[in-house]
C-alpha cells in the first residue's frame, strides 16, 4: 500500500512554529517515526507552501496512490482549486488538522475539503497523521 502525505503552507515550520499549538516535533522526525512504525506501507511525502504545487502533486499521486493524507493549512479555508483537485483523483483523502480548527479564529470554522475528502481529523496534534495511517492500513488489511 502506497500512502502520500501531502502539507501545505507553513507547515515546514513544525517543531518551531507556535510550539504551544503545534508542538515541538518536526515532521521530518515525525515521519521517520511514522516510517518505522509501519515498515510494510510505502510512505512518501510532500510539502510546500504554493497552491499549485500543492494541486500539481495531486494530479501526480492521485491516480497511483492507494490513499492521501492532507493537510492543506490555510489553503484550507480559501481554495476551491484544492477541492476540485481531490475531486479529480481517485485516490482516497482523508483531511488532516493538528490544532482544532473549530476551537480558533471563526474563518478556520470552515474547510472546502471536507466535502470531497472521506473524513476529517482534527485538533488531535501530529497524531492526526497515525490515525489516519491506521485508518488506511486498516482498509488495507480489514
Amino acid at each position: 500500500m502506497h500512502l502520500v502525505i501531502i502539507n501545505g503552507p507553513n507547515l515546514n515550520l513544525l517543531g518551531r512554529r507556535e510550539p504551544e499549538v503545534y508542538g515541538s516535533t518536526s515532521f521530518d522526525d515525525f515521519f521517520m517515526i511514522l516510517q518505522q512504525r509501519y515498515p510494510s506501507l510505502k510512505l512518501s511525502y510532500f510539502q510546500s507552501n504554493h497552491e499549485g504545487a500543492l494541486i500539481d502533486h495531486l494530479h501526480e499521486v492521485g491516480f497511483i496512490a492507494d490513499g492521501i493524507i492532507l493537510n492543506a493549512g490555510a489553503y484550507t479555508h480559501t481554495s476551491i482549486a484544492l477541492a476540485d483537485a481531490v475531486s479529480a483523483i481517485p485516490a482516497p483523502v482523508v483531511e488532516v488538522h493538528i490544532s482544532n480548527v473549530h476551537a480558533r479564529e471563526k474563518f478556520r470554522h470552515h474547510s472546502y475539503l471536507s466535502a470531497v475528502c472521506k473524513g476529517s481529523i482534527v485538533g488531535l496534534g501530529l497524531e492526526g497523521y497515525r490515525l489516519a495511517v491506521e485508518w488506511f492500513f486498516g482498509r488495507l488489511v480489514g
